[in-house]
C-alpha cells in the first residue's frame, strides 16, 4: 500500500457521497416494510423484496463514510484531544439523537421494537438499546464507533509510519468479519439464540469491517483511488452478483416475504454493500476531479444526512397513516413513491430548519 504525504483538503469527499447515498436509500426501508405489512399480492411482495435488497447497503455505507471523513478531518490533528473531539460529537450527534429518541418514545410509542416500556426503567432501556423506533438501532451501533475513535487514530497512525502495516489491519479486519458472520449465522440468524441475542446486530463488531476499511481508504487514499479507477467495472459486476444472490436468499424462504430474512450479517449482504460503497466512491472521485456542481450539492446535504435520518421515520409514519395506507390498496407503487419522496423532502427540511433555528438562538444567546 502507498499513501501521499499530506491530507487532501477538498471540500467534498467519499464520505459525503456515502452518507447522502445511504440516507437517501434508507428512507425507503420503513415505507417498504409498511407496504409489505398491508398484505399485497405475490407480485407486489416480490417487487418490494427486490427494492428492499437494492437499498440494503445503507448502514455499512454510513459507517464507511463516517470513518473516512472523520479520519480525514482528525487523524493528523495531533493537537486535537479526545475530550475536544467528544465535545464536538456531543453537539453534532449525541444531542440530536437524545432529542429524537425522546420524541419517538413519547409521541410515537407504537413504533417501539421488541417490547413496550411500562415504567421509567423500561423507558431508559428502550432509550439506550435502539428499540425506540425501527431505525434507531443504527444510532446505538454508530455511536460506538464515535466513542472508539482513538482506536482508529492509533491504527491509522501506526499504518502511516509503515504503510505495509495496512495489510495487517486489512487482513485482521477481514478475518474477524468472516468469523463473526459465521458465528452470527450459526447462533443468531435462525439459530438457537435468535431471540435472546438479537441485540448483537447493533454491536461494534458487526460493522467493524466497514469502519476499518473506511479508515484505511483514507490513509491509503492514493491506492484506493487507483483501484477504483481500474476496477470499477468489476465492482459493477460484483454489485449485480450481490443483488441476485441476496434476492435468491430472500425468496428461498418462500411467501409471504419476510424482510427479516434479509439481514446485513450475511456474506451476500457484506459483498453487496462493499460493491455499492466502491461504486459511490468511484462516482465521487470522478465528479470531484471534474469539478461537477453536483458534488457541492452532495457536500451540502451530507452535512445534514444524520439529522434527516433521525427524522425520517417520524414523517414516514405520519404520511403512511395520513394517505399511504389507503392509497396502497388502489395504487401501491404510487403510494410508496409519494410517501418516499415526501419523507425525503420533509426530513431534510426538518434537519435544515432545526439547524437554522438552533444557530439563530445560539447567536442571540452569545450576543446577549
Amino acid at each position: 500500500m502507498t499513501m501521499i504525504s499530506s491530507p487532501s483538503m477538498e471540500v467534498t469527499d467519499v464520505g459525503d457521497y456515502l452518507k447522502l447515498g445511504a440516507c437517501t436509500a434508507v428512507m425507503a426501508q420503513p415505507i417498504l416494510t409498511d407496504a409489505l405489512a398491508s398484505g399485497p399480492s405475490i407480485a407486489m411482495q416480490t417487487g418490494i423484496g427486490v427494492v428492499y435488497n437494492l437499498v440494503k447497503y445503507t448502514a455499512p455505507a454510513f459507517i464507511f463514510g463516517i470513518l473516512y471523513t472523520t479520519t480525514r478531518l482528525t487523524l493528523n490533528r495531533t493537537a486535537l484531544t479526545y475530550t475536544d473531539y467528544l465535545r464536538q460529537q456531543w453537539h453534532a450527534l449525541f444531542i440530536p439523537t437524545i432529542w429524537w429518541t425522546t420524541i419517538y418514545l413519547i409521541l410515537m410509542p407504537q413504533l417501539q421494537q421488541g417490547s413496550q416500556y411500562h415504567d421509567w426503567r423500561g423507558f431508559f432501556w428502550q432509550f439506550v438499546n435502539g428499540n425506540a423506533a425501527p431505525h434507531l438501532w443504527y444510532n446505538t451501533m454508530m455511536l460506538q464507533f464515535i466513542i472508539l475513535m482513538p482506536l482508529f487514530w492509533a491504527l491509522g497512525r501506526w499504518c502511516q509510519s509503515r504503510p505495509r502495516r495496512g495489510w495487517i489491519v486489512f487482513g485482521g479486519t477481514t478475518l474477524v468479519a468472516v468469523l463473526w458472520l459465521w458465528f452470527y449465522n450459526q447462533q443468531v440468524f435462525h439459530g438457537p439464540h435468535s431471540r435472546g441475542w438479537y441485540l448483537l446486530d447493533r454491536l461494534f463488531i458487526s460493522f467493524q469491517i466497514f469502519g476499518f476499511y473506511g479508515m484505511l481508504a483514507w490513509v491509503f487514499r492514493d491506492t484506493f483511488q487507483r483501484m477504483l479507477n481500474k476496477w470499477w467495472p468489476g465492482l459493477l459486476g460484483l454489485w449485480l452478483v450481490g443483488l441476485i444472490w441476496t434476492n435468491w436468499e430472500l425468496f428461498s424462504y418462500g411467501f409471504p416475504v419476510n424482510l427479516r430474512n434479509a439481514p446485513y450479517y450475511k456474506p451476500s449482504m457484506t459483498g453487496y454493500a462493499l460493491a455499492v460503497i466502491g461504486l459511490l466512491a468511484a462516482l465521487c472521485e470522478i465528479q470531484v476531479r471534474r469539478q461537477r456542481p453536483f458534488s457541492k450539492f452532495v457536500h451540502f446535504f451530507a452535512g445534514m444526512a444524520y439529522k434527516a435520518y433521525l427524522a425520517n421515520v417520524f414523517w414516514s409514519e405520519l404520511l403512511w397513516r395520513g394517505f399511504g395506507r389507503t392509497l396502497m390498496v388502489k395504487a401501491p407503487w404510487l403510494s410508496i413513491a409519494l410517501c418516499y419522496g415526501l419523507t425525503w423532502l420533509l426530513s431534510f427540511t426538518t434537519a435544515f430548519g432545526l439547524h437554522a433555528g438552533w444557530m439563530r438562538l445560539k447567536r442571540e444567546y452569545e450576543h446577549d
